[in-house]
């Protein structure tokens, strides 16, 4: 095991997801500039989910 899978073992579940993001949306060689518009609506639903909640 690399030192950087030793150290994200251990980080954060926000830093997990947040490397697991970035892996689906380079991997899938998505737009930057799409994935911004994405990530926006994304954001917009889970903080309307958590004032209802």
């Amino acid at each position: 095991m690399s030192s950087a899978q030793s150290e994200l073992e251990h980080a954060p579940d926000e830093i997990k997801l947040a490397v697991d993001l970035i892996y689906l949306l380079e991997s899938n060689d998505v737009d930057p500039h799409i994935a911004l518009k994405a990530i926006n609506i994304v954001k917009s639903d889970l903080e309307r989910k958590l004032e209802t909640s």
